[in-house]
């Protein structure tokens, strides 16, 4: 298989794996625990918070809070800091865009069940957030803006540090989910200016089911996951060490290879869309490379529904999708293409292509020879009535 669905998840780094075995082996207690036992896996647990820390830039390791991954971190953020940004500072208006992942539409959606404020900005066709909308929504009751770094169906990459500078400007925190950016883009807390961020390990190379959520100190934030006092009494549950050992390993891997090799991902990349729209008439690039993830391409087809050519293209043995993997149920395209102005017969001839550092450039030529083959035979083929 050619696996050019990375943005869905990476596979897990030999290293990484390494560390999730050795660490389960080494640290079988419970960090919480008064015990030996317990007291070796909580001193091993603040090293790795201190080597994630140090990796994003956050001043202090009581920053990290480890989450079960992205869709945590993103309702713990949206809804923990809104709802006690409401309760401190009589702020109850929440700002987000037409392009963020569910994860956090759908925590703004509750909050605007709660009787919260909830403006949604447009995006331009690029996909880029309309910053004039942005100052027109903010004000003194502004909560929350939760904008993210990295689109992870198209790849756009948002202004983060400027926006962030608008919403403090009015006393409004900031949230931005970064999972599609990590080992891509670098991730400065203090650059970014941002007070909460999102992260997921199986994104960057290590294992499902652990995150980060990034708080930095003073951000107002109701704990929503209750039933004890772990994680500084801001999410209840055990911690599972060794899983946070292979994500603290993951992000020093990913960072690594995208200081090394990024910009030879970015190649690839390029190379792809280059062969894709010189080989198939009719294929056309959804927003600018440019702005984008150096490792992600939204490409569509004219005269080709996208799903029936992911079926044929996984037969052929490559993966790709056509959009978010956590909305692949729905056969309508996705709310992020219908943003950026697509029509229902652009978005359903759209493919997400996203590829990871062990891709090639001989798989990216393979890809797109075959696309064209399969493209020229669909357009071929009688409509179905």
């Amino acid at each position: 298989m050619i696996n050019f669905d990375q943005n869905a998840t990476t596979p897990v780094d030999e290293e990484v794996l390494e560390e999730l075995v050795r660490a389960t082996r080494e640290f079988s207690g419970n960090s919480s625990s008064g015990h030996s036992l317990g007291n070796k896996a909580g001193k091993f647990l603040r090293e790795c918070r201190e080597r994630v820390a140090g990796i994003l830039n956050a001043a202090d390791p009581d920053e990290i809070v480890f989450t079960s991954g992205g869709t945590e971190s993103d309702n713990a953020a949206v809804r923990g800091i809104a709802w006690a940004m409401k309760q401190e500072h009589s702020r109850d208006g929440v700002v987000t865009s037409a392009i963020e992942h569910r994860a956090v539409l759908a925590p703004c959606d509750w909050l605007k069940e709660q009787g919260f404020s909830s403006t949604v900005l447009p995006v331009d066709s690029d996909g880029l957030v309309d910053m004039n909308a942005l100052r027109d929504a903010l004000g003194p009751k502004t909560a929350l803006v939760s904008i993210m770094l990295a689109n992870n169906e198209i790849g756009t990459v948002q202004p983060i540090a400027e926006i962030a500078k608008m919403a403090h400007d009015v006393g409004a925190k900031v949230h931005t989910d970064a999972v599609q950016a990590a080992g891509k883009l670098p991730i400065d807390v203090q650059a970014l200016d941002v007070d909460s961020i999102s992260l997921s390990a199986h994104k960057f190379y290590g294992p499902k089911g652990v995150g980060v959520l990034y708080l930095r100190k003073g951000t107002p934030c109701h704990c929503f996951m209750l039933g004890g006092t772990h994680e500084g009494g801001r999410r209840a549950g055990t911690v599972p060490v060794p899983q946070i050992a292979a994500l603290a390993k993951a992000l020093e891997v990913s960072e690594r290879k995208r200081i090394e090799h990024g910009a030879e991902l970015k190649a690839l990349r390029d190379q792809l869309v280059s062969e894709l729209l010189a080989k198939i008439p009719g294929a056309h690039l959804n927003g600018k490379l440019e702005q984008c993830t150096p490792n992600t391409a939204s490409v569509r087809f004219d005269g080709v529904y996208g799903g029936h050519l992911l079926r044929r293209m996984d037969e052929a043995g490559i993966l790709a999708s056509a959009g978010s993997a956590c909305m692949w149920e729905i056969t309508k395209p996705s709310h992020v293409l219908t943003a950026l102005g697509l029509s229902d017969e652009q978005g359903g001839g759209t493919i997400r292509f996203s590829l990871g550092y062990s891709n090639t450039s001989e798989e990216v030529t393979q890809v797109c020879d075959t696309l064209a083959k399969l493209v020229t035979e669909m357009r071929s083929e009688p409509a179905v009535s």
